[in-house]
């Protein structure tokens, strides 16, 4: 098993948990004065920087080492509060006088806590589905007085050429236990949005740390037997792996060649709004095969 499987599937365990443990909201809290407009902006998640920078580019101040962020030109400039995967400075933070930082439900609680404490303003998000993107960027453009409509109408246009009906559809991210999204998750609800018979949609899973993803076995995923795959990448290999799967080339999505690969950010975690368009992008061209 190679080390980069291993940082993935760790990676994504804790992901998942933590979006799991929060149902789909956002909270304000500011222990000092309101603030109606901040000026002055740390993000801690890669889609809050994103939606920031295009809502109000001056006002973000400060960003997390995401991977995502790391290699966009647009934050070059902006100070990391972060590397990596470890958490975020609370010094740093501090010294760049924030009057709001974002961060995510359940990920730098005790960062959050202390900024809260302090009485700096916080806003804490929780992106589970189309809906939950679109309350987020409004709210976030209500705090920047800044304008969602460009941003709103750029959304819409993802959701174009979407089929009145789907092929019987199979997501199965790359993990053990194999999982595969309801309608209770980012990816689950994004299906939904085109009309995609989400095989796993409806089955509802016992284990609290897997709510929205459904643990699949092999025998399940035969009975299933969808006309399509789509398998979330998490190593080059990926694929060439479950072709040795005696199970996989029994499938009918396998035999008339209808697997396809995508991108974990985008489809399981929404990442950026790039990453959504592209995950859209390729959907349409999918399903409309």
């Amino acid at each position: 098993m190679s080390k980069s499987w291993l940082k993935f599937s760790l990676i994504f365990l804790i992901s998942l948990f933590f979006f799991a443990c929060a149902a789909p909201s956002i909270q304000q809290k500011n222990l000092s004065s309101k603030i109606e407009s901040a000026s002055r902006v740390v993000a801690l998640t890669s889609l809050s920087a994103d939606l920031t920078q295009r809502l109000a580019p001056d006002k973000l101040v400060g960003i997390v080492g995401s991977s995502l962020l790391v290699k966009d030109d647009r934050f070059e400039d902006i100070e990391r509060v972060s590397l990596g995967q470890t958490p975020p400075n609370l010094e740093k933070i501090i010294a760049l006088k924030p009057d709001l930082v974002i961060g995510a439900e359940g990920f730098y609680t005790q960062t959050m806590s202390q900024l809260e404490e302090l009485e700096i303003a916080t806003l804490t998000t929780n992106v589970r589905s189309w809906d939950g993107l679109l309350s987020m960027t409004k709210n976030l453009a209500a705090r920047l007085d800044a304008d969602p409509k460009p941003l709103l109408s750029e959304y819409q246009s993802y959701l174009q050429n979407i089929p009145e009906q789907s092929k019987s559809t199979l997501v199965i991210i790359d993990n053990r236990p194999i999982l595969s999204p309801n309608r209770n998750s980012w990816a689950g609800d994004l299906l939904a949005q085109f009309n995609v018979n989400n095989v796993t949609a409806s089955i509802q899973g016992e284990s609290s740390l897997f709510r929205g993803y459904i643990p699949l076995s092999p025998e399940a995923i035969l009975k299933q037997d969808p006309e399509i795959i789509l398998v979330v990448n998490s190593e080059p290999d990926v694929l060439n792996r479950y072709k040795s799967d005696p199970f996989w080339g029994e499938l009918n999505a396998t035999k008339n060649d209808r697997v396809y690969p995508f991108e974990y950010y985008g489809l399981i975690n929404p990442g950026s709004i790039d990453r959504i368009a592209a995950v859209c992008n390729k959907l349409q061209e999918v399903l409309n095969q």
